[in-house]
């Protein structure tokens, strides 16, 4: 569309307007009191309240509930973000670890529980005890946590659907077994997989900052690359 600017020239659409993409967290603004970040702490405040529910008095509707919730706020808190332009580096921060506590949380209920066999726990929580050792790597480079990867992402989304109907599954019976069983292994497969597979991707990246780093080439200043930015001395 053109302009007296020229055909280049924005034309805005919308009211609100919206936070350009930011690929680095070190470039996010240091903001606290935000909508996301206020979703973000709610998912976290839910996560004692599932597991009372689960472990306690086994009021498995409402657990299934907290879980839906907070797939929601997992989606609205980012979605707030862009839309509103709140994006923080609080934020950024307060996502995965929300997404995290809730995989292990749940993870370690549902063997309690026997809902899932104890080798898919040692999978999944095993990987982020991979992912913590990465961590410990990259603070002795001196870099931050990486950015979340988008097949992180997608593994969460597929995790925090499998939970629900994994407990709807142990408690299911005639027609509504045969339906929700079937969904509820895919989900836990394809988010399983991805989780694993993001993981593996997570320590590949690190693996190449510590070369970049003894060849004396700084792996988080390569433009594009997506890791974490080196912090200023």
């Amino acid at each position: 569309m053109t302009s007296s600017q020229g055909p280049s020239a924005a034309v805005p659409v919308s009211p609100v307007a919206r936070e350009p993409r930011v690929s680095d967290r070190n470039e996010l603004p240091d903001r606290v009191w935000t909508v996301p970040n206020a979703l973000s702490v709610l998912r976290l405040l839910g996560v004692p309240l599932f597991l009372w529910l689960l472990l306690g008095p086994h009021e498995d509707g409402w657990a299934v509930a907290v879980l839906m919730v907070s797939g929601v706020t997992d989606w609205a808190d980012g979605k707030l973000a862009r839309v509103l332009g709140q994006s923080s580096r609080l934020g950024a921060l307060l996502d995965p670890a929300a997404d995290r506590l809730y995989i292990i949380a749940t993870l370690v209920a549902f063997v309690l529980r026997d809902v899932v066999p104890l080798w898919v726990v040692v999978v999944l929580v095993g990987r982020e005890v991979v992912l913590g050792g990465m961590l410990l790597v990259l603070r002795r480079y001196g870099y931050e946590p990486l950015q979340v990867h988008y097949l992180g992402k997608a593994a969460t989304f597929n995790l925090l659907y499998a939970f629900p109907l994994l407990l709807l599954a142990d408690d299911a019976t005639g027609a509504w077994l045969a339906w929700v069983q079937p969904a509820a292994y895919a989900f836990t497969i394809w988010g399983g997989a991805l989780y694993v597979l993001s993981g593996v991707f997570y320590v590949v990246q690190v693996a190449g900052i510590v070369r970049a780093e003894r060849a004396g080439t700084p792996g988080g200043t390569r433009p594009g690359a997506g890791a974490a930015a080196r912090p200023a001395p």
